[in-house]
Formats: structure tokens, sequence, C-alpha cells
């Protein structure tokens, strides 16, 4: 009887190795058969999305960016574009969506649309680089030459704001903006001048001036800063830069010599003694990123984008 149990046992040993290399063989076969399954199913995923990108179509829940209130560049753009309304009182609305983006400068507003492919905004003309893309407004592209002739309509001024009774220093740095020298400088920094008062010549004085306000006007302002010390070497200039509101409120409390303000300057402003002197026009670019293929709008279809109405960038095109 031992060695009959002991066949059987053999037996059974045997036969639990022959399935045991069976199972191996199974689950090898059976991984080559999921992994291939796998496949398949991946294939069959990315056809419906390669059809559906067929024709360069592009879609995508639009990501507005806006700027902050008080800032010269989001007023003009608002006007401009109508997403700025009246009530029955003649008061101003600003119809910007709820769920646009705010940011605080012209660079960061740059950053945040370079980093988002379905964000679009705007930025000052004179600031505008290659990390981005801007779009024909109407049919017109965004440059000098179409603000200059007028077919490019998006442009508002930049301004500086001042009170009687500046100092001789800053009545100075104000006369070099003014100037031949001054303009030629807006010029050469991709804005356009609004004419000027003859060529300037250093009267030798020392001190300090502070500048303060729109962040679109700054960048042209550290240059004209730059430009006025080379002559005037005993000067010192400081640029601040926050937004055009804070820059009229300052020069209106003596916070500062010379405001900058890229809008005109409201009737309550001006009723405190203040004074908006035009020193460049600017275009306003309406930006996106440079992997949307969008190239056009008109200006229906921004103040669409930018009051909430129209959400999908397929809707646009």
């Amino acid at each position: 009887m031992k060695k009959t149990w002991a066949v059987m046992g053999t037996a059974v040993a045997v036969s639990a190795m022959i399935f045991t290399g069976c199972g191996s063989s199974n689950t090898t076969t059976g991984t080559d058969t999921t992994q291939e399954s796998e496949n398949t199913d991946t294939a069959a995923t990315d056809t419906p999305a390669a059809e559906d990108s067929k024709g360069g179509d592009f879609s995508g829940l639009i990501s507005p960016i806006s700027r902050e209130e008080g800032s010269g560049t989001r007023g003009a753009f608002i006007e401009l574009f109508g997403i700025e309304t009246k009530d029955t009182d003649g008061n101003k609305i600003d119809n910007t969506t709820d769920t646009a983006e705010i940011t605080n400068s012209t660079s960061v507003m740059m950053t945040t649309v370079a980093g988002n492919e379905y964000a679009i905004g705007y930025v000052s003309l004179g600031s505008l680089d290659d990390s981005v893309k801007a779009l024909k407004i109407d049919g017109a592209e965004a440059s000098v030459d179409t603000v200059k002739d007028g077919s490019y309509k998006i442009s508002r001024p930049f301004n500086i704001v001042t009170k009687d009774g500046l100092s001789e220093v800053a009545a100075d740095f104000v006369k070099y903006i003014m100037s031949k020298d001054g303009q030629k400088v807006v010029e050469d920094n991709g804005y356009i001048s609004q004419g000027n008062e003859g060529a300037y010549e250093a009267a030798g004085l020392s001190g300090k001036v502070t500048v303060a306000g729109s962040s679109s006007v700054t960048p042209v302002m550290e240059k004209l800063a730059e430009s006025y010390k080379k002559l005037n070497a005993d000067v010192e200039i400081e640029v601040q830069q926050n937004d055009s509101t804070t820059g009229v409120t300052s020069a209106i409390d003596g916070i500062c010599d010379i405001g900058m303000a890229s809008r005109e300057l409201k009737d309550t402003e001006t009723s405190q003694g203040v004074t908006a002197t035009p020193i460049a026009l600017d275009g306003i670019a309406v930006i996106v990123n440079k992997q949307n293929p969008v190239d056009e709008l008109t200006s229906d279809q921004v103040m669409s984008i930018f009051t909430g109405e129209t959400q999908d960038w397929a809707d646009v095109q």
C-alpha cells in the first residue's frame, strides 16, 4: 500500500508541474494578449483625437487675463472695446467678466499669457515682445505704423501729470521729455512722438525727481530718465511703478513730482489742480499664447470674450 501511495503521490506531483508550466505559458500569453489589447485600445483612442484636430481647429475654455482696477491700460482697453458702459444715471460700469484673471503689471500679463495656451490679454504696444502673439484687430496689425495711419484704432495717450510749483530740476526733466532729444527716445522705443519743443540744453542742475504711476509708461520713462542723466549727472531720478490712478493721486498729493498715466485724466482729477501733458501715443495690443492658431479677431469678438459672453475658442473661428 505504501508503495502504491508513493506512486500516486509522484504522479500528482508531476501533474502539478505540468499544470504549473501550462499556467506560466498561459500567463505570458495572457500578458501579450492584454498588451495587444491595450495597443489596440490606444490606437482607437488616438484616432478620434486626430480627427478632432483635423483642419487645425482650436477649442477649449478661453482664459481672459485683465489688469487691476486703477490701471490706465485697463481703463483704455474697456473703453475702446465697449466693455465699459454707462447706467441710466451716467455712471460708468466695467463689464469685465468675473472669471478674468487679474494681473498687476505689463510684465506679469505677458508672462501669464505666455504660459497659458488658452489665455488672451492686452499690453502696451511699446512693451510687446516675442514671448506672445499680437492679434490683428478688425483686419489691422498692431504696429507703430498702423497706429500712426489710423488703421489700428486701439490706441491711447501716455501722459505725465504735474501741478504748479514744480521744482526747478523737475521742470527741467519735463523740458527734456518734451524736447527733440526726449521725443527721439520715445520714438526709438516703439512709441509715437507727440511733437517736440526743440533741442534741449543741460542747465547744470542737481537734485532729485520722483516719478510714479502707470506700469505701461514706466519702460519709456526709465529710458528718458537714463538719457537725461547722461546730460545731468548730478540729478537723481526715481521711477516708481504702480498704476495710473496711483500716479495721478500721488501727483495731486505731492508724493511725487511727476505722475504717469496711460489714459486721459478725469474731471475729478483735473479739478484738483493737476495737468496732463501727452508725451507719446501708444497702441494696445491684444495678445494670445504663441501656440494659439487664432491670428485675428474683430472688436466685437474681443468685447464678447472679455464680458464672458464667448467662452470657448471654437466659437471665434
